[in-house]
């Protein structure tokens, strides 16, 4: 049924271009999803849930990933293989070939927004190609009321057509068909040739890593956050597979957000977004409930294999092993309300070491937390190859580095001030190996890590005495309630002490390797937060 309002708004997309479209404004959700079976794009579980497949791509493609080198960008991009530069004049045709592209097919509107705390709200209007895409955005941008929508004015654009190629990249300045663009000039975000949802959602992110610390004195973190009873607030930074959404779950705490947050001048925590994109590989309801049961109508699965019973099979990874869903985070009970809070009290950067050379719990100094979130480090399972048993270390900067447009030293000496005049507390927890590395020694046990966790947002920490690791230069607590004290101090896990400190330097050189490309930037301060010792003078000298 069109309205005379929706064929009036119809209309009003020629503003960008876009002609002779029939377009669907904000449909909710269950609409959304009756398209999509209907068009036989997508089908139903057996609760209802709407699965999907985004096609060629089950993942963000990096290397596609441009933001547009003008004016407004020259001078403040970290520019290198993380941030592509492409000519404003090769944005516009690009732009200029969606937006014909778009022309004349039905497509889907929504308008939406981003940023909870209510001063630093930045609106984003969605077109896109296919209805499940725009389900997408409805479950992870903030959703406006009607009143809101009746003079919506968007802070932003997003343009998603997954259908487009392009059919020459070399005289666009792109790499191959498919890219994704931000244009700080035009605020438009290019979504081409890739149905994978990930692309907007961290699209919008990478925009807010820019505008937030350089226009708004905001520190964007790629993180989860809660808030316990007392109003006291964490934050868990980490890389995929470290425990970030396992250990913001908390009974007892309510989830502010579980990916990106901002901290404002005023010590606010507030949640980016209005849902949840979680992975769901081996997904069960004891691992982790609040996901498990998450899924359910409104929910999008993506890319997962559906058994002959209409019940999604979270084991098979035949289709990627990066199987995600998305659900708006009133899915999940135990939310604050706001999605913000105040008063930040501890930071945890969580870490997979698969050496298990790194203490399960450390307390961080202010050079150090901004050394280790400058680092972001956890360690990779060696990959399936028969044989390949040894670990491979893994950096990526401020624990987001694809996300991050400004230099990393800028986040972290953001980071290191806020701690500072926040009072807060910064940990590190290792949640992968202790008693040898990887096929040696065993994971840490969850229950371990999780009573670390309570104990040091209980305030038992606070007390107790510390001893330095003599070769990461970190402060391990000698007791903490609910833990083994044998395991406070990795090096008494290991029966060889000699293969420890082998293991141990090797490790630290691997940190001092990857922290040269930022030395030049950093402050004395933030160098000294890191390994004790220096192996690679003494390297040099024997080559």
């Amino acid at each position: 049924m069109k309205t005379s309002e929706t064929l009036e708004k119809d209309t009003s997309l020629e503003q960008y271009g876009i002609k002779n479209v029939i377009v669907n404004w904000n449909l909710p959700p269950e609409e959304l999803q009756r398209i999509t079976v209907e068009k036989g794009m997508g089908k139903e579980t057996a609760n209802g849930t709407l699965a999907i497949n985004t096609g060629k791509f089950t993942g963000r493609s990096p290397q596609d990933r441009f933001l547009v080198k003008d004016d407004y960008t020259a001078n403040k991009v970290w520019w290198g293989k993380t941030n592509k530069a492409v000519s404003p004049e090769n944005f516009d045709k690009l732009q200029n070939e969606i937006v014909n592209y778009l022309s004349g097919k039905e497509i889907y509107a929504r308008d939406g927004y981003v940023c909870a705390e209510p001063e630093y709200r930045t609106n984003i209007r969605t077109i896109t190609e296919y209805p499940w895409s725009n389900l997408f955005v409805y479950n992870m941008f903030l959703r406006p009321g009607a009143k809101e929508l009746e003079n919506f004015k968007e802070d932003w654009l997003i343009l998603c057509a997954p259908g487009y190629e392009c059919p020459d990249p070399k005289a666009y300045g792109i790499r191959q068909g498919n890219f994704s663009i931000l244009n700080f000039t035009k605020k438009i975000a290019l979504v081409g040739g890739s149905a994978y949802t990930g692309e907007m959602k961290k699209g919008i992110f990478s925009a807010l890593n820019l505008i937030l610390p350089t226009e708004k004195n905001v520190l964007p973190m790629h993180c989860s956050a809660n808030v316990g009873k007392k109003g006291d607030t964490a934050i868990f930074f980490g890389l995929s597979g470290t425990g970030k959404t396992t250990l913001s779950a908390d009974p007892d705490r309510k989830l502010i957000g579980d990916d990106e947050h901002g901290w404002t001048a005023d010590n606010t925590i507030f949640n980016f977004e209005g849902g949840c994109y979680a992975k769901v590989i081996d997904l069960t309801e004891e691992k982790e409930p609040d996901i498990y049961r998450a899924v359910k109508p409104g929910a999008l699965l993506e890319n997962i294999v559906i058994k002959e019973n209409g019940e999604p099979d979270y084991e098979d990874s035949s289709i990627t092993q990066n199987t995600r869903v998305s659900y708006p985070i009133y899915h999940i009970d135990n939310i604050q309300e706001t999605l913000y809070a105040t008063n930040p009290k501890n930071i945890f950067f969580l870490t997979c070491d698969a050496f298990g050379v790194l203490p399960p719990v450390s307390k961080l100094t202010p050079g150090q937390a901004a050394y280790h979130f400058i680092s972001g480090y956890t360690a990779k399972v060696a990959g399936t190859e028969a044989g390949i048993t040894e670990p491979v270390p893994s950096f990526s900067a401020c624990f987001g580095e694809p996300f991050m447009p400004l230099n990393p030293t800028v986040y972290g000496e953001m980071l290191s001030k806020k701690m500072q005049e926040a009072g807060v507390n910064v940990w590190l927890i290792n949640t992968g190996w202790s008693g040898g590395p990887y096929g040696v020694g065993s994971r840490i046990k969850l229950k371990y890590t999780r009573a670390m966790i309570t104990a040091i947002l209980n305030g038992d920490l606070d007390g107790v005495d510390y001893e330095q690791n003599f070769i990461f230069g970190l402060f391990m607590p000698k007791y903490c309630p609910g833990v083994p004290s044998e395991i406070l101090d990795p090096m008494n896990t290991w029966l060889q002490k000699g293969a420890y400190v082998g293991k141990a330097i090797q490790l630290a050189h691997s940190f001092h390797l990857n922290f040269e490309k930022f030395e030049r930037q950093a402050s004395e301060q933030i160098i000294e937060g890191g390994p004790l010792i220096d192996e690679h003078h003494h390297l040099h000298e024997h080559f």
